[in-house]
């Protein structure tokens, strides 16, 4: 049976932390024609910094945790199979080299390196790494979370405190989402006091577990998307579910999902944006 604890966590921080530094930053702002390329559009993109992390970061983790499955987001984009190693496989990993791809190649500075370990199904450690503020986000499930400084120093996550519907401030992404569902969670938004995208689930994910908005709303749930977010966010306090109240699940990539901070906030965010 793997049990993962504190020491791991800091482990596959270092890892992230050393892999931005080494292919990451150093191509921030100076990538030529034909290092940034379109997936499956013109909003989904991938670099040669997110394919070169991917795999730094991959072997890196299997030397650390020998026999471990590997989901990258790059590795999977190419073969959908790799998806499948989530499910059944008694630890494994979900890595997305740069979250926020389209501000990386965009050169704003929101972007984001994560990791999440998933152990028989569930996600037990989540690292957010921010390459330029140099400086991870991490959580060990059920013994909460906190932000690790470049100096070492930590500091606790909490999530907001609660707050009425109309008061509440949040990322909402509704892209992903069918019809008519789209425009019911569009107009719902209407109710909260602000919504935003940042168009970086990294960022987002710490924002929320900090206590700096309220809630979060997503639709597509890729585990490299969330799996790192979502316990983040738990581990400091939140409460999160899936449109159909039914728990995150990281074998699952849909259902949409709202992320609030506690569950009396989520019934409101739900009978707003969902039901």
């Amino acid at each position: 049976m793997t049990t993962l604890t504190r020491i791991d966590a800091l482990r596959v921080a270092a890892i992230l932390r050393a892999a931005a530094a080494a292919e990451i930053t150093p191509r921030w702002r100076k990538l030529a024609t034909g290092q940034v390329r379109a997936k499956t559009g013109p909003l989904d993109l991938v670099t040669d910094a997110d394919e070169a992390a991917e795999r730094v970061i991959e072997a890196a983790l299997l030397r650390a945790f020998p026999g471990c499955a590997i989901v990258g987001e790059e590795a999977a984009s190419a073969d959908e199979s790799v998806l499948k190693r989530l499910k059944g496989a008694e630890l494994a990993f979900v890595i997305d080299p740069v979250d926020g791809t389209a501000n990386y190649a965009a050169g704003l500075p929101l972007f984001g390196c994560m990791a999440a370990a998933v152990v028989r199904g569930e996600v037990a450690l989540a690292v957010i790494h921010d390459p330029l503020g140099d400086d991870s986000a991490i959580a060990v499930r059920g013994e909460g979370a906190f932000t690790l400084a470049a100096d070492g120093q930590e500091a606790a996550m909490q999530v907001a405190a609660p707050v009425p519907l109309a008061e509440m401030s949040g990322c909402a992404s509704w892209r992903y989402l069918p019809e008519p569902q789209r425009r019911r969670v569009h107009a719902g938004l209407l109710d909260v006091a602000a919504s935003m995208s940042y168009r970086c689930a990294a960022h987002e994910y710490r924002l929320a577990a900090g206590g700096h908005v309220h809630f979060l709303q997503y639709g597509r749930l890729y585990p490299w998307d969330h799996a790192p977010g979502w316990l983040l966010h738990k581990e400091a306090g939140g409460y999160s579910r899936r449109f159909n109240g039914s728990e995150y699940d990281p074998t699952e990539t849909g259902g949409g999902l709202i992320c609030a901070p506690d569950r009396a906030s989520w019934e409101a965010l739900h009978a707003a944006l969902v039901a």
